[in-house]
């Protein structure tokens, strides 16, 4: 079976949905009782890349504690190998909180266990022996850790997913074959926005990678390689949570690429996956 290596992070999820904007010095009441689920980009980004049906690893870290035998659990349940993700001892997982608005949209707030990131030396170790034949690494971790994965892998296809930490800046996509981003993201990276995501995917490629996507919410995505610049549109549908809708575009994504479909229909198939995602309701 093809295989998806995802880099990165895991952490524990509080929902909570909102009928409105806080208002500063007042109390808001949440529209239904909170939801715990197991989070964080990367371990999202594996969940679905095992949806899609893809063996799929997670290098990463959390805490030894409940929360992190949680995550260890929902992982194993979901069939993703957690053979490379450690739980460390007398560290916190971390934790985000998540509002969601009645429009689906969403604002989240991490708190990050500093003793739960990744090394250099904790990715030299464990990603060389999964043989994988795509590796997804996030770009915000460490500059040491990102310059193991890109040293250490030994992917046909590497795809780095976020703004890089701001001691690579954009120099840390040249390596990558394949950039994945949001719209806010991109504009971060090129220092203005662009109207149509396909003019920000074709200006992300001429800063190194062979390809670049940009997910445009309901509007789809937009992709651009050596062979072509398009845009691949979502159907519309009404959002009930959009939190983790990127995730699960990439996890898709990255698998349909280890089973070697072109760019076109691997982007395709994840505007398909995170649309049912954020019409759908369902936690992760």
């Amino acid at each position: 079976m093809p295989h998806v290596a995802v880099v990165g992070r895991a952490n524990i999820d509080i929902t909570v949905r909102i009928p409105g904007p806080p208002v500063p010095g007042r109390t808001t009441f949440a529209s239904s009782p909170a939801t715990t689920t197991a989070g964080g980009k990367s371990l999202n980004q594996a969940l679905a890349a095992s949806r899609a049906g893809a063996h799929a690893s997670l290098i990463g870290n959390a805490g030894d504690d409940h929360w992190g035998a949680f995550l260890h659990q929902a992982l194993t349940d979901a069939a993703v190998d957690v053979s490379c993700f450690h739980l460390v001892p007398s560290a916190s997982t971390g934790i985000a909180v998540i509002e969601v608005d009645p429009d689906g949209e969403n604002r989240i707030i991490l708190a990050r266990a500093p003793e739960t990131e990744l090394t250099d030396e904790q990715i030299r170790s464990r990603l060389p022996g999964l043989h994988a034949s795509v590796v997804v690494t996030q770009l915000d971790l460490q500059p040491d850790a990102v310059d193991a994965v890109f040293r250490h892998h030994r992917a046909q296809t590497l795809i780095g997913n976020l703004v890089p930490h701001p001691t690579l800046g954009p120099a840390a996509l040249a390596p990558l074959d394949l950039f994945v981003a949001n719209e806010a993201e991109a504009a971060a990276i090129l220092g203005h926005h662009h109207d149509a995501p396909t003019g920000a995917a074709r200006e992300l490629r001429k800063l190194g990678p062979r390809a670049a996507v940009v997910t445009a919410g309901p509007r789809g995505a937009a992709y651009s390689d050596a062979h072509d610049t398009a845009l691949v549109p979502a159907p519309h549908v009404n959002a009930i949570n959009t939190s983790g809708a990127g995730d699960t575009f990439l996890g898709t994504l990255a698998a349909r690429l280890a089973h070697q479909l072109p760019l076109s229909h691997a982007v395709a198939d994840g505007v398909a996956a995170a649309t049912t995602f954020v019409s759908s309701g369902v936690q992760r």
